[in-house]
């Protein structure tokens, strides 16, 4: 078989992690008729009672994810910390979509940076930190206030924290436990936006509507469409996706977010992060789009044609964080919403535990 010959039903989709994105993948893998093993090291993650096969292993046992991708039809990630080494192992067994390079790029938040800039890609403007002493020598050269930003292993605002004066910076420093990290300069924005691509096997490359993000603690609470946005921006961004996932050779799912920055009466749109896999603020999709996110990365990764990317309906998605899953019976009585309890099962301060999507009539 060819990489390019779609995989028939009943193929065997591998997913590296457990979380909820995997369980919204492996449901969507399930409508099309095709299979899911899933591989995590917590024994009760959410996707474990949606999957066909589940295996709890490590992420860096290289024996278990050896014996995970044997058989596999394709194998896929649904967190971006996944170690380089398990997609190593897995590529002598099976295809890896989106791959190892996509993952490495967006592991470290330097290379990331010197990707977008070499893509010609606008970011705010930052210095690699390496110790104390180059904090301080170098914060200058981005000019204050600005966030420091570990290199690796941050999302949802872990691993940084803001700078304001120089008088900041020691406590900064050890604040994030004195790692290698990026100093960036903290951006005036307007809105916080986001686009979900997706690109297949053969090169063609979807869209989905551009999102309009509000975070609160920096945890995502909203997701709405459509966004307050000219079609200029909108353009833009899905230029500067296309541009990124051909330079990757991307296949699968990804999201880019975006600081909308208005100057001078001329709106510009800097990169913030790419995200390669499913992604929070496209849950909207499941509910007011023809075809959702996770069931066009499946069909990506299978070589399936991509799916209707059209939205039928506005929606507001919002998170339910911790205790706020406790007010499942109301929202499930509540017209016009679509609610997600993703069956974890400790509630916990600033876990993602659901969300519910409010439709309404396009306009």
């Amino acid at each position: 078989m060819t990489t390019h010959e779609p995989l028939p039903p009943g193929s065997t989709i591998a997913i590296l992690g457990g979380g909820q994105l995997g369980r919204m993948l492996a449901v969507a893998a399930a409508r099309l008729g095709l299979r899911t093993r899933v591989l995590s090291d917590r024994p009760d993650d959410p996707a474990f009672t949606v999957a066909a096969e589940t295996y709890h292993h490590a992420f860096d046992d290289d024996a278990a994810i050896a014996r995970f991708a044997t058989g596999a039809d394709v194998v896929t990630y649904e967190f971006e910390n996944v170690p380089l080494s398990a997609i190593d192992v897995a590529l002598k067994h099976a295809p890896v979509h989106p791959g190892r390079r996509p993952l490495a790029i967006t592991q470290d938040r330097l290379a990331e940076r010197k990707f977008l800039h070499d893509c010609d890609i606008p970011v705010a403007p930052y210095v690699a930190v390496d110790s104390l002493q180059d904090l301080a020598q170098h914060a200058s050269k981005v000019a204050l206030p600005a966030i420091l930003k570990t290199r690796r292993f941050g999302y949802d605002g872990k691993g940084q924290t803001s700078v304001n004066d120089a008088a900041d910076l020691p406590a900064a420093w050890a604040a994030i436990a004195a790692q290698p990290a990026i100093l960036e300069r903290r951006i005036n924005f307007e809105r916080e936006l986001s686009i979900i691509a997706v690109r297949g096997l053969d090169g063609a490359t979807v869209f989905y509507d551009l999102t309009e993000n509000h975070h609160a603690d920096h945890v995502l609470r909203t997701s709405t469409v459509p966004a307050r946005a000219p079609d200029s921006v909108e353009r833009a961004a899905r230029r500067i996706a296309e541009r990124i996932v051909a330079e990757l050779d991307y296949v699968g799912t990804i999201a880019i977010e975006f600081f909308l920055v208005n100057k001078w009466g001329e709106n510009t749109l800097l990169v913030n992060e790419i995200a390669p896999r499913v992604h929070n603020s496209g849950h909207w999709t499941l509910d007011a789009a023809h075809v959702d996110q996770f069931e066009n990365h499946v069909r990506a990764i299978a070589g399936w044609p991509l799916g209707d990317t059209a939205r039928h309906s506005n929606a507001v998605m919002t998170n339910l964080i911790g205790e706020e899953v406790q007010t499942w019976q109301r929202l499930a009585d509540k017209p016009a919403t679509c609610l997600h309890i993703y069956g974890k099962r400790t509630a916990r301060p600033g876990r993602k535990m659901a969300h519910v999507t409010t439709l309404s009539p396009m306009t």
